[in-house]
């Protein structure tokens, strides 16, 4: 880890009920990079090819994505189906552990604020996972519609994105290279 250029480390949350909370995140990843820090992505719930994965085969070691899902969608029940819940949990342990591994200055956890909403991560882990934090790593963790209280309470900084106008809503879909 390069603690001399992150010698805290911070915890931010990427929230809201919109596009963009990924993207900002791998913005943040793309600019450490520039600087020689590696980042660590974790994708709780996903588990298809986003181009973003051929992205970070382009620039690793600087840039490791893993994905915590089964490709498709999956359809969510309250409560959650088992294999939906198995699978985040075993995301969760992978996280954990690439916290702990000493390679990664940046650790994004990307979706797992949607996972804890849709009951598939209790908030007590994601605290455990903030207060765990090694000092000198930047931890950020996306997803909505919105974060738990309590991870916002923790976090150090934390950006609600708001829909203003989407041009899903006229019926365009996911576009190759900029949603997907």
């Amino acid at each position: 880890m390069n603690e001399e250029l992150l010698k805290k480390g911070y915890v931010q949350v990427y929230t809201g009920n919109c596009k963009g909370k990924t993207t900002a995140a791998l913005g943040l990843a793309f600019r450490a990079m520039g600087k020689g820090l590696k980042t660590y992505v974790g994708q709780f719930m996903k588990g298809g090819e986003y181009a973003e994965l051929e992205s970070a085969r382009m620039v690793s070691p600087y840039i490791t994505i893993e994905q915590y899902g089964k490709k498709g969608f999956i359809k969510l029940t309250n409560p959650p189906p088992q294999e939906a819940v198995d699978l985040a949990s075993e995301g969760l342990e992978k996280a954990k552990k690439a916290m702990a591994s000493g390679q990664y200055d940046i650790i994004v956890l990307d979706e797992i604020n949607t996972a804890n909403y849709f009951n598939l991560i209790p908030v007590e882990a994601i605290l455990e996972l903030i207060k765990n934090k090694p000092d000198g790593m930047e931890l950020i963790l996306t997803g909505g519609p919105k974060a738990h209280d309590r991870v916002i309470e923790e976090a150090d900084l934390v950006t609600q994105m708001v829909e203003v106008k989407h041009y899903y809503q006229q019926g365009v879909p996911a576009r190759e290279g900029i949603e997907k």
